[in-house]
C-alpha cells in the first residue's frame, strides 16, 4: 500500500537527506547557542548601566547584529559564497551551508538572549555586586542561571527557524530534505517525494518544540 502511495520515494535517499538535515541543524544550533549567548552578553554588559558599559562597543555590536539579522537568508547565502568557498573549499553540500546558517541565526538568537537578560531582576545583580562578586561570577552564577528558561525557549525558536533555513539552503545545493524536495520532488513533478520530505521536516520541528518546552519547564523555578 505504502509502495503504491509513495511509488517515487526512494527511502534510502530520503533517510540520507534526513540525516543531512539533522546534521546541519544540530551543528548550527550548537554553534549558534554559544555565539548567540556571547553576543547577547556583550550587548547586555556594554549597554547603559551595564557592568562593562561602553557605548562604542555596544553600538558596533548592535550594528553587526542588526545587519545580519535583517538580511533575508536566501540572499545571505549568496553574499557569503566567497567566504564559504574560502573557509570550506566548496559551496556544495551540507558543510557549505553551515557558515550561512550560523551567521544568519546567531544574531537573531543574540537579541533574544539580550531580551532574556534584561528581564532579570536588577536587584539580584546589584546584590551580587555589593557582595564583591567578580563579573565572571555574576555571569555564570547569576545572569545565565536566572535567564536559562528563557534562553532555552529562545534557542528552541531559533532551532525551528534553522530547520527552515536548511530547507532553503538545500534549494541551492546544500543537501538535506530541502534539496531532495526541490530537485527530486518539485522539478521532476513527484509530489509524493515533496510531501514525504515536508512531513519529515514537520516531525523534526514538532520534536524540537516538544524537547525545548520540556527542558524550559523543568528549568523554570517559578
Amino acid at each position: 500500500m505504502a509502495d503504491k502511495l509513495f511509488e517515487n520515494v526512494e527511502w534510502d535517499r530520503m533517510w540520507e537527506a534526513t540525516g543531512e538535515t539533522l546534521y546541519m541543524t544540530v551543528y548550527s544550533v550548537v554553534i549558534t547557542f554559544i555565539l548567540g549567548i556571547a553576543l547577547g552578553l556583550l550587548l547586555f554588559l556594554t549597554s547603559r548601566g551595564g557592568l562593562w558599559q561602553n557605548k562604542l562597543i555596544n553600538g558596533l555590536t548592535a550594528a553587526v547584529v542588526n545587519v545580519f539579522r535583517s538580511i533575508p537568508f536566501i540572499i545571505l547565502i549568496v553574499l557569503l559564497i566567497p567566504f564559504t568557498k574560502a573557509l570550506i573549499g566548496t559551496i556544495i553540500g551540507e558543510d557549505a551551508a553551515l557558515p550561512a546558517l550560523i551567521i544568519g541565526a546567531a544574531p537573531f538568537y543574540a537579541r533574544m538572549v539580550e531580551i532574556s537578560l534584561r528581564e532579570i531582576d536588577k536587584g539580584v545583580i546589584e546584590a551580587a555586586r555589593s557582595m564583591g562578586a567578580k563579573t565572571s561570577t555574576i555571569i555564570f552564577k547569576v545572569l545565565l542561571p536566572e535567564s536559562m528558561p528563557a534562553l532555552v525557549s529562545g534557542i528552541t525558536v531559533t532551532s525551528i527557524a534553522l530547520v527552515g533555513y536548511t530547507a532553503m539552503a538545500g534549494v541551492i545545493g546544500a543537501g538535506g530534505l530541502g534539496n531532495l524536495a526541490y530537485l527530486d520532488g518539485f522539478q521532476r513533478s513527484r509530489q509524493d517525494v515533496t510531501l514525504v520530505a515536508t512531513v519529515i521536516i514537520l516531525l523534526i520541528v514538532f520534536i524540537i518544540q516538544f524537547i525545548g518546552d520540556l527542558i524550559a519547564s523543568r528549568l523554570d523555578k517559578r
